[in-house]
């Protein structure tokens, strides 16, 4: 259920609200364009300046939106548990497929404590949970016999690893078994990710190149890395230039030049610069996205 190409939604908006039209009308074209599924409410859904009125509104959107045709991960993270146990609650009733859910973030919780905390949320609803493994953000890592002892737990399903570590696929292979679902978290290594066993990728990029990071995700899991080679090397210049700043950033105004969504974000976050608004232009015509 949960293989291929994954965007991590931006949310959009217009004059610093919710742009909930244009959220749908997103949801319709990633459809199109043959994305296997959505991600709401992560890190690239601005999910750190959204109320949780909001977050709320943007989950029950997309689900509504995607009407079943594809699944929905809705971002449930916290680094205060009851408010994650909350925010899965809500996505269960509203209709989501899954959860994806951050290791608890600036409290540096052990890993005795990681386990404590996925397992209150496993045991709040019957949702499958992907565990999202970022110590880049987070500033603790999950490490795989932790994962393993989760991975035991009948609805923890997978993972969004976005260590950068490839050796943790096949690490995470022997504690969790060959059916626990390895997502990668970082585009620019999701060719390698899968090689090692992953099946997919959560994608800032393809909020951008939605077709292609679909295609590209295909290719790898039927086995064709010639093909895979080929379109990585179409999208590497794009992963790079989203992540020159804040990748959400970067994807929105990508989007933005594509005519889909605003370039809005929130404070702390800002706009882009116009040096990396110009790699942004050249990585997008390299895709073959702009004339």
């Amino acid at each position: 259920m949960f293989k291929g190409s994954f965007p991590a939604l931006v949310t959009p908006f217009t004059n610093g609200e919710l742009d909930l039209e244009t959220l749908k009308k997103l949801v319709e074209w990633h459809i199109g364009e043959g994305s296997n599924g959505f991600v709401p409410v992560g890190t690239t859904g601005e999910s750190p300046t959204l109320t949780h009125a909001e977050h709320e509104a943007v989950v029950e959107e997309v689900v509504r939106a995607a009407a079943g045709r594809v699944p929905v991960i809705a971002g449930a993270g916290s680094n205060n548990t009851v408010e994650a146990i909350r925010l899965a609650q809500h996505a269960e009733k509203v209709g989501a497929d899954a959860l994806l859910v951050v290791t608890p973030y600036y409290n540096k919780p052990t890993q005795r404590g990681l386990v404590a905390h996925f397992t209150a949320i496993h045991d709040c609803c019957d949702l499958p949970i992907i565990i999202y493994n970022i110590p880049g953000r987070s500033v603790v890592d999950m490490m795989p016999d932790t994962m393993g002892e989760l991975a035991k737990l009948p609805r923890i399903v997978g993972v969004k690893d976005a260590t950068g570590d490839l050796s943790r696929v096949p690490q995470q292979r022997i504690t969790c078994g060959k059916d626990f679902v390895q997502l990668s978290g970082e585009d620019a290594t999701a060719l390698g990710f899968n090689a090692h066993g992953g099946v997919g990728c959560i994608s800032v990029t393809a909020n951008v190149a939605p077709r292609l990071c679909a295609e590209f995700q295909t290719a790898t899991l039927e086995g064709d890395y010639a093909k895979a080679l080929e379109l990585q090397d179409q999208l590497m210049p794009l992963h790079q230039a989203v992540f020159t700043e804040p990748g959400l950033v970067g994807a929105k105004y990508g989007m933005a030049r594509l005519r889909l969504c605003s370039d809005e974000v929130r404070l702390p976050l800002t706009g882009l610069s116009d040096d990396t608004k110009a790699k942004m232009d050249d990585a997008m015509r390299h895709a073959g996205l702009l004339n």
